[in-house]
């Protein structure tokens, strides 16, 4: 069976290098990085403290310092072309140029689908930082996923201790540009202006079972995000204040700010574009079929996956306003999927605070309904706070697809599932 499956991926590889012949340059080298694929470490290789100096370039330096530190150890596999599904290249060539900047932040003229920038960015464009900020906010996904089972796990790392565990289920419904919905690219009625909608709920423990909440990324990046949240002891549901998205979330290491790497308005920060380099990336191959992934390093602290060389942007954010309790994010963002890996934070007085990780298995080699997606697929991830030194790590079973009800992602259905 896994030979049968591996012929026949290796048959739609074929099939989709022929086809790309077809695709602009642009597109070409965005989503397939042929001249950038040779993997200067060895698959199968581990970087620890004694050989670091092989990796050194080739590591970002927070976790170069955290090797150098025997907090982690990086295995090494081999790189793999994560190309998105062929709707969204197509999408992507098909408005080649003509998606555009507004003059004021936070505005993007001429977008349908895809991804909105394919064409190489330059540090000398003054916004390509902003242009990489829509390139990730429009990052394929498919057009809704869920992840049921998901534990966090709350850790002190110098002991490993797990000082608690909470199991919940996650759902995301893109509402616009979608791209396999026969009504069309956009859900209606949508009278808000959704552009995603976010939705957890806890199962355990008792003390906070059935607690819920739900995020509301509009379309308008000028329009205040909405977050909910269905507190089970209360049985209310209550809008969240805008600062509150940057609160601890359930007493985790987590910001509701942090998910998906940044679930935030564009207009909040000023952006920088700082280059691309080629990095090591918890990019991989999975054959558990989507099981539990197990974490390791100093405390558990860390996903126990393979790391890929692969083309990375660096984008960095600092937050508008100054009473955001945080200075600068650095996100480290796959050239090839535009999703966000790795992610350092900084505190208000500018020094390091936490490390953020999410790691990333590859559709064809995961859970049956992810096959041929494209989606790259989260499977674990973890905010370590180095200042504390405590993490929150994150796992679970991840599916692409599925039947997901707009009516699920409602305030009233919040309600109605509290009860």
């Amino acid at each position: 069976m896994i030979r049968l499956r591996a012929v026949l991926l290796a048959l739609a590889a074929l099939a989709s290098a022929a086809q790309a012949s077809d695709w602009p340059p642009a597109v070409r080298e965005t989503f397939l990085l042929d001249r950038e694929w040779a993997n200067p470490l060895a698959p199968g290789s581990t970087v620890r403290a004694g050989n670091l100096t092989v990796a050194a370039d080739r590591l970002d330096p927070v976790l170069a310092k955290l090797i150098e530190d025997g907090l982690v150890e990086v295995a090494v596999g081999a790189a793999t072309s994560f190309a998105p599904h062929q709707a969204y290249i197509d999408a992507t060539a098909g408005q080649l140029g003509a998606v555009s900047l507004g003059d004021a932040p936070g505005v993007l003229l001429g977008y349908h689908a895809g991804r909105p920038f394919a064409e190489a960015l330059s540090t000398e464009d003054l916004r390509a930082g902003e242009k990489l900020a829509w390139n990730i906010r429009h990052a394929y996904g498919g057009d809704g996923g869920a992840i049921e089972p998901m534990v966090w796990r709350y850790i002190d790392m110098a002991s490993g201790k797990v000082e608690r565990t909470i199991r919940m289920k996650a759902a995301s419904l893109l509402f616009r540009h979608r791209l396999f919905d026969a009504a069309g690219p956009d859900i209606l009625p949508n009278p808000s202006g959704i552009f995603r909608a976010l939705y957890l709920r806890v199962a355990a423990p008792r003390d906070i079972a059935g607690t819920q909440l739900l995020v509301h990324r509009l379309s308008d990046d000028h329009a205040r995000e909405r977050s909910w949240m269905y507190h089970a002891n209360q049985r209310r549901v209550r809008l969240l204040a805008s600062g509150q998205t940057t609160d601890a979330f359930l007493g985790s290491d987590i910001m509701i700010e942090d998910f998906l790497g940044y679930n935030g308005r564009i207009v909040d920060m000023a952006w920088t574009y700082r280059g691309r380099r080629v990095l090591l990336l918890p990019f991989f191959i999975d054959e558990t079929a989507g099981a539990d992934i197990a974490f390791a390093g100093r405390g558990g602290c860390f996903p126990a996956v393979t790391w890929q060389v692969r083309p990375v942007d660096i984008l960095e954010a600092a937050p508008k306003d100054r009473r955001h309790p945080l200075s600068k994010r650095v996100f480290y963002v796959d050239a090839q999927t535009a999703t966000i890996a790795l992610g350092h934070i900084y505190d208000r007085a500018g020094a390091l605070w936490k490390l953020g990780i999410a790691a990333f298995a590859h559709p064809d080699h995961h859970h049956p309904q992810n096959a041929s997606t494209g989606a790259p697929i989260l499977a674990a991830v973890s905010m370590i706070d180095l200042q504390a030194r405590h993490c929150t790590t994150i796992s679970g079973t991840s599916r692409i697809g599925g039947h997901l009800s707009p009516r699920q992602f409602t305030v009233n259905s919040l309600r109605a599932h509290g009860r």
